[in-house]
């Protein structure tokens, strides 16, 4: 008999919810129909997607998307947004009269992009039927014959590093694209050598091949946390500039001997 009621409960729900749902489309169609007889200003694109064909990385492209109002009553264009700050653009108008033209005139800068690369630009205005339009550039960019860096790590944990001693870290720079490599490792304190010689300039590397570079950072006269960035500055014209981010904590002598204290029966009960 529960099972019957709590069915019968169920069913009652549901069919308020369609009734519910029903109202709320009757009155959002009405309210269209009511406001049919009203003047309102309507946006209408020649185009909403610009094709370029292949370009070269860092061609800046520029496109007017073109509108009118077929509307019966000022357009007001309220706001353009981009997807990124690489894409501008800019209303001719603020307000369009009906039956005039309008254009959004559109800039893209290609540098630092590869392949096919879409951006979007986001168009709002007083249109009660489409408020919010978007736009597209498309391109497909073409890089160079060039040299590309590649890092085998970006992120290195020291972890406990004995104050006084150098934090030794090991990294491989390797060279993906198709032209000789130059690069540069700076940092204020930090050493760096190549088969064992300190490196005192810029490092060359051919296509295709790799180079271990040894960093060793002093810790003299430092303690606790350790938050270092080594910079690796380069001819790849797409990533000019790489970071190299180096952590760890730093103890003295002293707390070294105190943990080694306080943890000592820890550490002789260990069967080693």
């Amino acid at each position: 008999m529960r099972r019957v009621k709590n069915f019968i409960a169920l069913w009652r729900f549901c069919l308020l919810l369609i009734l519910l749902l029903l109202n709320f489309n009757f009155l959002i169609s009405f309210n269209l129909f009511l406001s049919l007889g009203e003047d309102l200003p309507r946006i209408s694109f020649k185009e909403t997607v610009k094709s370029f064909p292949k370009v070269k990385e860092g061609t800046i492209l520029r496109h007017d998307f073109f509108f009118s109002n077929i509307g019966n009553a000022p357009l007001i264009i309220k706001r353009i947004t981009t997807s990124c700050g690489c894409t501008a653009a800019l209303a001719s108008e603020d307000k369009i009269m009906p039956g005039k033209e309008g254009k959004i005139s559109v800039q893209f800068n290609t540098r630092g992009y590869f392949g096919q690369v879409t951006k979007q630009i986001y168009v709002e205005s007083n249109d009660p039927v489409e408020p919010h339009k978007v736009l597209e550039i498309q391109a497909e960019i073409e890089v160079p014959p060039s040299p590309k860096i590649e890092l085998n790590v970006y992120n290195y944990e020291a972890g406990l590093i004995l104050a006084g001693e150098d934090v030794p870290v090991n990294i491989k720079v390797s060279n993906k694209g198709e032209l000789d490599l130059r690069f540069e490792l700076t940092h204020r304190q930090a050493t760096f050598f190549l088969e064992n010689k300190k490196i005192s300039g810029p490092v060359k590397l051919a296509p295709g091949k790799s180079q271990e570079i040894i960093i060793r950072l002093p810790t003299e006269n430092r303690s606790g946390m350790l938050r270092e960035y080594v910079l690796i500055k380069s001819n790849d014209p797409l990533r000019s500039t790489l970071s190299l981010y180096i952590s760890g904590y730093i103890i003295t002598l002293d707390q070294l001997k105190d943990l080694f204290q306080k943890y000592r029966h820890l550490i002789e009960k260990k069967d080693f």
